[in-house]
């Protein structure tokens, strides 16, 4: 499944589902924690098992409260129909370990991997449970809460220099693990310019997605992290090259050396656009 766009709905409005489903998001987070006050959660539940009752044409993930909430077993009775399960404050592979031993094989997992001072010692480890995952995600809310930090940005809007370290760390704990490497959400929903430069800046960084909080923003991300049509021809220039002289370590195009690293890159890019490679 592609995961260039992931938009959070709220579980316990069910006329919103709907009009997510629509928004070109390549997937839906119905959500079953924060968006969802304590006596709120059962009649999210009941909405979101009778949403995934029937089929849909977007992909749909539920995001259940922390594994260790007390409500596992309440939010697990909801998901039958998921494609995948959103799962808040995880802490490393064992985590994901103890959620899938309670799921279906065919439904994956997408941790938030940095909600916790001790997650952020575990994002090297998901590499071991590899095979339950459809991919990697953080968060700046919950860990500057929980060590009483003021806040994780900058009056410009910039993370401050832990956060953007955490950032990194999913990035690269992501594809140690080779799975896909989702941007965090970008809150404020109205700035539009603010937006499409955070998802442009993700995509420049290796990041090969992104949470939305509104359908507004889905459309900028998408088009943040679909390659361009002048990535794609340069991406098959580089491949094609390589073909022609499959021997070579080093090849000049266009003017500029290009190498193993080069072909890499441009394989992958191939392979987000769809493209064979």
């Amino acid at each position: 499944m592609r995961l260039r766009s992931l938009l959070f709905v709220p579980g316990d409005r069910p006329e919103r589902f709907a009009k997510a489903a629509a928004s070109g998001a390549d997937a839906i987070i119905l959500d079953l924690e924060d968006s969802v006050a304590p006596d709120g959660k059962a009649r999210a539940r009941a909405a979101i098992a009778d949403y995934l009752a029937a089929p849909a044409a977007v992909g749909r993930f539920v995001r259940i409260n922390p594994i260790d909430s007390g409500q596992l077993d309440a939010d697990l009775a909801a998901v039958a129909g998921a494609d995948g399960i959103v799962l808040p404050k995880c802490e490393g592979a064992a985590t994901v370990a103890l959620l899938a031993d309670r799921l279906p094989p065919a439904m994956t997992i997408l941790p938030i991997a940095t909600e916790t001072p001790q997650a952020v010692f575990q994002l090297g480890s998901y590499g071991a449970v590899a095979d339950r995952l459809c991919g990697l995600t953080w968060g700046a809310e919950d860990l500057p809460a929980a060590i009483g930090a003021i806040g994780s940005r900058h009056a410009d809007g910039r993370y401050t220099s832990p956060y953007e370290m955490v950032r990194a760390m999913t990035l690269f704990g992501a594809h140690a693990a080779g799975v896909a490497a989702i941007e965090t959400v970008y809150p404020a929903i109205r700035d539009e310019a603010g937006l499409a430069t955070y998802a442009a800046r993700g995509a420049f960084d290796g990041f090969t997605g992104m949470m939305a909080l509104h359908p507004a923003q889905v459309p900028i991300i998408n088009a943040a992290f679909t390659p361009t049509a002048d990535q794609v021809a340069q991406a098959r220039s580089i491949v094609a090259a390589f073909a022609q002289s499959p021997g070579a370590g080093v090849l000049m195009l266009d003017g500029k050396m290009i190498d193993a690293p080069h072909l890499l890159q441009a394989r992958k890019l191939l392979a987000r656009a769809g493209e064979p490679v």
